[in-house]
């Protein structure tokens, strides 16, 4: 496990300092998980603006994408998908990059792709953190974004798991467990974990964190695909004194995946 700072090269997260104002509901928040896809929908049409679209639509205060391309490739315009959203949105913006590669070509911005958190309240402070992986996964990270939601700090955690390795999978939420251990603030991780509520590797989540879904949410929760859901692979799960009081898989067709949002109470 490698801890990347915010001074590190290539894996630091960029921090915005404009958003909208903050909704006055006590300790209220409404979070969102939504991998994009790169902006791309099912078809392998790019169209970020429909991606906008849906973040705007659910009303959230705090979202984690993941699949976030940053100058990456012309697959996504080589542009830095996390800022466009965060200035289109009028968010804060935090990015954690799990790929680093040099540019296509010199004096180009750094190629990287990863996870991103949005929030409508600042973030003071942000890291991503490398997960284990074997020497033919690819490179997994947990990002961490501190949010002060109306004076008050909570811990938004976002991931991307392992797809094609339980092994692998395992092995980065024992590392996700450690840093969720180590928190002592009101913590959410949500993310694409590509695995069902059923195995090993959620049992492991569950463990320290409550997921949401069976709490708060109706029906069988599938986000993926987007087209037609079979199976529940995208979660938000919170730590003890967090209430979820609604959860719902939003109906969309801008990703191969569904996001879900949810309605918590902080403690």
């Amino acid at each position: 496990m490698v801890a990347a700072a915010l001074t590190a090269v290539g894996t630091a997260p960029v921090v915005s300092a404009s958003a909208v104002p903050a909704s006055n509901r006590g300790q209220d928040v409404t979070v969102v998980t939504f991998n994009i896809h790169h902006g791309a929908d099912p078809d392998e049409a790019l169209d970020l603006e429909k991606v906008a679209g849906v973040v705007r639509g659910s009303g959230a205060d705090i979202v984690g994408l993941q699949e976030v391309d940053r100058h990456w490739s012309s697959r996504s315009d080589f542009i830095d998908q996390a800022q466009w959203l965060a200035d289109r949105l009028d968010l804060h913006v935090a990015y954690g990059a799990n790929l680093d590669l040099d540019p296509a070509q010199p004096g180009d911005p750094r190629r990287q792709y990863g996870t991103a958190v949005l929030s409508r309240h600042p973030i003071v402070d942000a890291h991503n953190t490398l997960l284990p992986r074997s020497e033919a996964g690819e490179q997994r990270g947990l990002l961490e974004a501190d949010v002060l939601v109306r004076g008050k700090k909570m811990r938004f955690l976002n991931t991307h798991l392992e797809h094609t390795s339980q092994a692998e999978r395992l092995s980065q939420v024992k590392a996700i467990n450690d840093i969720v251990d180590d928190s002592r603030l009101p913590t959410v991780l949500v993310g694409d974990l590509n695995a069902t509520p059923d195995t090993e590797e959620v049992g492991v989540l569950t463990e320290q964190l409550a997921d949401t879904w069976p709490l708060a949410g109706q029906g069988d929760g599938f986000t993926y695909s987007a087209e037609s859901p079979y199976e529940r692979i995208d979660y938000v799960l919170t730590s003890p004194g967090i209430k979820a009081r609604q959860a719902q898989v939003l109906s969309t067709n801008a990703s191969d995946h569904r996001p879900v949002r949810v309605e918590l109470s902080l403690p």
